[in-house]
């Protein structure tokens, strides 16, 4: 099969197209920066002429849409890039889908499910009014009502699949980036990092968010038209994460403030990944004692910090 993933270059774009050229599939990438690499096209989604490019180029069977801005205060700092490239890059490669009739895998986010307090079930949204809470999170929730209409107007064929909280080597640290990146690179830097006390969430590592994408290009187990959390088995509070990292690297709290909450941001992500493990053979193999290590040996090797 010929595939192209959009924002190939990303942290869950690098292993997901590792994962589908193991299978024997022909993956090409496009991304922003100027890169190396076989079958990769430079591409700012942003722009429809560049984007149709690549398309008439590939001719892809099938694509990953993962290109878009991240994170909820990147939403809100550089809310003009955002709203470009999450919903007006969502339109350009709907356009192109519409007259090309690839299938396609969209990657949402949890923070869709906004302010809901109960377990996060993929029919939530279909059910219960929903404010998502920042830029970000309405971003992709548009993104999802885009793909949704252009599926009843043009019949076009895609999955959207909401990831929670996923983490793990390939992510460079950025203030806007994961938590688990965060507290990492400034428990290793010895910079102070703010620990909101009454939050939890249900991360993913990297790797097993990967092989469960790569499983919807099988034709067997594509169905337009589905939504999918893939999440995780461990559902915890933020502290257990800082905890778990500075025991690993044997560093105290001393840098550490803990705040009650933290204002426009979700308190309980905890997300149902049944579906996903009935129908895409979703499997949690790394759990945070295992996945936090590997993590934090990434970020030694990268920033060069000993120990």
């Amino acid at each position: 099969m010929k595939i192209l993933v959009t924002g190939g270059l990303g942290a869950v774009g690098v292993p997901l197209v590792q994962s589908l050229r193991e299978r024997g599939d022909e993956v090409w990438v496009c991304d922003l920066p100027h890169a190396p690499g076989p079958q990769y096209l430079r591409c700012d989604v942003a722009d429809f002429r560049p984007l149709a490019r690549v398309i008439e180029r590939v001719q892809p069977d099938f694509v990953y849409h993962l290109a878009a801005e991240f994170g909820r205060w990147n939403g809100e700092d550089f809310f003009e890039k955002v709203w470009q490239s999450n919903a007006l890059g969502m339109k350009n490669i709907l356009r192109l889908q519409e007259t090309h009739k690839f299938r396609m895998v969209f990657t949402s986010s949890s923070e869709v499910y906004g302010d809901w307090d109960g377990v996060m079930h993929e029919d939530v949204l279909e059910k219960h009014p929903i404010r998502q809470m920042n830029d970000y999170a309405i971003s992709k929730w548009v993104n999802e009502l885009q793909i949704m209409n252009s599926a009843d107007r043009f019949g076009t064929e895609t999955v959207r699949v909401r990831l929670f909280n996923t983490y793990g080597p390939g992510e460079p640290y950025s203030e806007y980036r994961s938590v688990v990146c965060q507290f990492i690179y400034r428990a290793l830097h010895n910079l102070p990092y703010t620990v909101y006390l009454n939050h939890h969430r249900t991360s993913t590592y990297i790797t097993d968010t990967a092989q469960t994408m790569a499983n919807i290009s099988d034709p067997a187990r594509f169905k337009a038209g589905e939504v999918y959390n893939i999440c995780g088995n461990e559902y915890h509070d933020i502290k257990y994460l800082s905890d778990l990292i500075l025991t690993h690297l044997g560093k105290s709290d001393e840098l550490v403030s803990y705040v009650t909450v933290e204002a426009h941001n979700t308190r309980d992500k905890k997300g149902d990944n049944s579906k996903a493990v009935r129908d895409l053979d979703h499997r949690y193999t790394v759990d945070l004692s295992t996945g936090i290590p590997l993590t934090i040996a990434w970020q030694k090797q990268v920033y060069q910090v000993a120990g």
